[in-house]
């Protein structure tokens, strides 16, 4: 009898086992990978349309769900902090863009202390975690730090890859490895293969596969680990190997309307768009472009940079199936705005000496530059009409026409919150946990979401507090449901950005363009290209979202903003210089409009200011922001004159603190890039810019502070505490 019972409980067991193992791997928490790629637009993987080679991205795709009407911020910053902390960006403090500096709770430029990471709230949860790539959303983004916003901080246990937003692919300015800042050429833990040159898009690949399968190998096996690939494919420079651009070579000579026109159609084909919706005005006109070589070489290599990085999704994915670990990691791929209207590096006309012209840079220098001067092996970089993208030596963007074809078939780029801007695919691949495959899923949902959806699926405790800092709720709703075509509950998803804003509620969208932009409204299932402006013919719903909106801004600190004028003042009226003008005499207190102030473009500026009376800090002239412009200030004691151009940052500094007494500080821009800071007449600092500013800036002029953006290495207003005197700035004529 006994033995009986035995062979009964043992067959009882054996038929138990797999039950049991089968209940285990359906509870047990999977690996996230989450990818971001920089600076693409909705069209430009094949499974959302695209003629450029996307095999493995593809493959993921057919092997899982699209999200049709995904949405990210629309541009890098922003988007990162919302991803991350599963927050608004401004409740982050990111509305805008790092070194924003601004005075504004939701504009200081850098990740506050009111908000956690994913990774901060899935290590106490059990998982290891890790990060390769563009990290871009703290302002201390030197070597000297302070660090305590860099990824380890924040969270990490392992990262690779840059801590700013942009630089060259083969030499990658502030590379960092956990919190140590190398150069791509002394780096003793990673060489690339002999027969090829160093490739951030590679390195990127390459360090993610190794961290893989470390973590597979290493002590922390049993844990499922959470990993953040940011690739800054295909954010400018257009940078890519040779072999890759040879296989896009012709491909775009016929100019942008054929290549949109065809993404259009393959986009109805596939299900993505509806075929009764308009495909938004063309950008640009092929006839008129002068250098039509240079213009098509342009897609060529982005859209070999996006192939690149195509492969490299290949290698994390081939990483994951060689140490099995492929079946139970939710791969997540999504893009961090819409294609890119900037004008970067395409203005000018250098021209490629025949040989080096500047010393060689030393394996141990470090770049800090967002636009470096040289290559390492000496080449002066260069930019302008004509200049082939591709090689080391080059820095340029694809411009606003590409832009307009990588968004088909949506309205505006990067920056601007329509469709263009904001929509990104978003591919969801998770082996035996996802029954759709290749289906599509048409709900909108957004970059707060991803929060929501790694504590759902980490069973982790997202914190009320942190470090004794209150933490704001998640804004997101998971989306492990929705992967299963289940609905997502949620009132509204809400934009702003310089100004641009924006409030999705069901299947109405409503948007503006600009600070003082007017409210347009669009029926977007009927209408999602932005064709047919409704708000004449729907006020009462207008007013009714625009309210929603407003309580929404006021509580995620959108409002007050950084940007002129301020929400719901009027424009006020501009007054534009006369266009030969040359001579300003300002005083302080004076605040131009963008039309009133000096036309700074192409131009030498040259700044004259007396002070009557010695502060140690404030800005005595400030006109532009982040994007371009020029500021004479004081900061502890020592003058400076900064200047922005192309987002790039170049300051002359004076060594020494100022003599505290009256002062005349006069400080110079040249056409030809120069610097020049003096103090009472002798010259104390220079520095060297890429050339005069390539654009008139936006944010206007200030006298004794920086009202908007700020344009030198201070935190807006920064108001000059002393007394100032008569202010002079003179322009070099054309």
């Amino acid at each position: 009898m006994r033995i009986a019972l035995a062979v009964s409980l043992v067959a009882f067991l054996i038929g138990i086992a797999p039950a049991a193992q089968a209940a285990d791997a359906a509870t047990a928490r999977p690996n996230i990978i989450v990818i971001l790629s920089d600076d693409m637009g909705f069209s430009d993987l094949g499974c959302y349309g695209s003629e450029i080679q996307t095999p493995n991205l593809d493959a993921l795709a057919a092997g899982g769900v699209r999200f049709t009407q995904f949405y990210n911020t629309a541009r890098c910053c922003p988007t990162r902090a919302s991803l991350l902390t599963g927050l608004y960006p401004h409740q982050a403090g990111v509305g805008h863009m790092t070194g924003s500096r601004a005075q504004e709770d939701g504009y200081v430029g850098e990740l506050n202390n009111r908000c956690v990471t994913i990774a901060q709230v899935l290590k106490p949860a059990g998982y290891a975690t890790y990060m390769v790539g563009k990290w871009h959303i703290t302002s201390h983004d030197t070597p000297a730090g302070p660090k305590d916003n860099w990824p380890i901080a924040r969270g990490f246990d392992r990262y690779y890859g840059t801590i700013r937003g942009a630089g060259s692919y083969y030499d990658p300015g502030m590379l960092t490895r956990d919190e140590t800042v190398i150069s791509a050429f002394n780096d003793p833990q990673y060489k690339p293969p002999a027969d090829e040159p160093y490739y951030y898009t590679n390195a990127l690949g390459d360090q993610a596969a190794r961290f893989i399968t470390e973590h597979h190998n290493g002590a922390n096996a049993e844990k499922p680990f959470f990993f953040y690939v940011a690739f800054t494919a295909a954010h400018w420079p257009m940078h890519a190997l040779e072999k890759d651009t040879a296989k896009y070579k012709g491909k775009y000579d016929n100019g942008y309307e054929p290549i949109r026109r065809a993404r259009f159609e393959k986009e109805k084909q596939l299900g993505l768009i509806d075929p009764k919706w308009e495909l938004s005005p063309q950008a640009g006109e092929w006839d008129k472009v002068k250098n039509k070589d240079w213009e098509a070489r342009c897609m060529e290599v982005y859209a070999a940079m996006i192939d690149r990085m195509d492969q490299n999704v290949g290698r994390i994915v081939s990483a994951l199936k060689e140490t099995g670990q492929l079946d139970n990691t939710l791969i997540l791929f999504l893009q961090d705005n819409g294609g890119n209207a900037e004008t970067t590096g395409r203005a000018g006309t250098d021209k490629r000496a025949d040989a080096p012209t500047l010393p060689k840079l030393g394996p141990d220098f470090i770049e800090i530059q967002g636009t470096p001067k040289r290559t390492r092996d000496g080449w002066p970089v260069i930019q302008g009409t004509g200049v082939m993208p591709g090689p080391p030596d080059t820095y340029i963007a694809y411009g606003r026409g590409w832009g307009n074809v990588s968004n088909t078939p949506f309205r505006e780029y990067k920056h601007w919150v329509h469709e263009g801007g904001i929509s990104t695919p978003l591919i969801a691949h998770w082996p035996g946990h996802i029954a759709r495959k290749g289906e599509l899923e048409k709900q909108p949902a957004h970059l707060v979401d991803i929060m929501a959806t790694c504590v759902d699926l980490a069973h982790a405790d997202y914190p009320k507090q942190f470090n004794g800092n209150d933490i704001p709720p998640m804004e997101g709703r998971s989306l492990v449901g929705a992967l299963d075509g289940k609905p997502l509950d949620r009132e509204a998803i809400y934009w702003e950005h310089e100004g641009n804003r924006a409030m999705r509620q069901g299947n109405w969208k409503l948007v503006a363009k600009g600070a003082a932009g007017a409210w347009e409204l669009y029926d977007v299932a009927a209408d999602r290209t932005e064709m047919h402006d409704l708000a004449s013919s729907e006020p009462g719903r207008v007013k009714d979202m625009v309210g929603k909106w407003e309580t929404w801004a006021k509580r995620a600190h959108v409002i007050p903003w950084m940007w002129k004028p301020q929400y719901g003042q009027p424009d006020a009226p501009e007054v534009a210089a006369p266009p030969g003008k040359l001579l300003f005499e300002l005083k302080v207190g004076d605040d131009l409009a963008k039309a009133a102030a000096p036309r700074v473009k192409d131009r030498g500026i040259t700044v004259d200011a007396q002070i009557t009376k010695w502060a140690a800090d404030g800005v005595i002239v400030a006109h532009g922001g982040l994007a371009e412009g020029y500021s004479l200030y004081m900061k502890e004691g020592r003058p400076a004159f900064a200047v922005r151009r192309q987002s790039e940052l170049t300051t002359a500094v004076a060594k020494d603190v100022s003599p505290q007494g009256p002062l005349h500080l006069t400080g110079m821009l040249a056409k030809d890039g120069t610097i020049t800071l003096s103090v009472d007449g002798k010259v104390v600092a220079t520095a060297k810019a890429g050339g005069c500013l390539t654009k008139m800036p936006v944010d206007g002029l200030q006298v004794g502070r920086d009202a908007a953006g700020a344009v030198g290495d201070y935190k807006t207003p920064f108001p000059f505490a002393g007394e100032i005197g008569a202010v002079k700035i003179q322009l070099s004529k054309d």
